[in-house]
């Protein structure tokens, strides 16, 4: 009886740990990021590659940094909402063109339409990896500071923009 006792409690551990990561939402990966300062960069402008970015430009601002590329199917079908959220002019969206050639990021904008204030380009990943990206799109919630608030991983849908990003980038601003 007692030998098996052991490998009793051993498969029910491991089920448990299984049980709990199996209904966790993949969106929702922690991020060592969120709670301190954005990763600093320099990079060209997307429309414009004499023109630089980073994210210092943003001092004093709540902003929302949107990684995207032309290749990627979800940041196609989250276009739409972050058109919509930019005629609205409620907050600034960078846009940061992940892995991409400059001539298919400026396609894709010309033919679905720009929501961002400005994009620049990360040709080589450099600034993804320091963001942590783990694939496009994900979308940063960057407040006045310049610290990260919040990481979205995975397409901006209606009810993540209206139940988390919006009600947090309101909140941010009033600090």
């Amino acid at each position: 009886m007692m030998r098996f006792t052991l490998p009793l409690v051993v498969f029910l551990v491991l089920a448990a740990f299984l049980y709990k990561g199996l209904g966790r939402d993949t969106r929702e990966v922690p991020s060592p990021l969120v709670g301190k300062i954005a990763p600093a960069f320099v990079l060209p402008n997307l429309q414009d590659a004499a023109k630089q970015f980073s994210p210092a430009d943003m001092q004093g601002k709540v902003w929302l940094l949107n990684v995207w590329a032309s290749w990627c199917g979800a940041c196609k079908d989250e276009h739409p909402l972050l058109m919509e959220l930019s005629k609205q002019n409620i907050v600034p969206i960078v846009g940061l063109d992940y892995k991409d050639r400059r001539a298919d990021g400026l396609a894709t904008l010309q033919q679905a339409g720009n929501p961002y204030t400005l994009t620049v380009m990360d040709a080589d990943g450099k600034v993804g990896f320091d963001y942590g990206v783990y694939g496009v799109p994900e979308t940063y919630v960057i407040d006045k500071k310049g610290m990260i608030a919040y990481k979205l991983i995975g397409a901006v849908s209606a009810q993540n923009l209206r139940e988390t990003i919006l009600p947090l980038v309101a909140e941010l601003e009033k600090k």
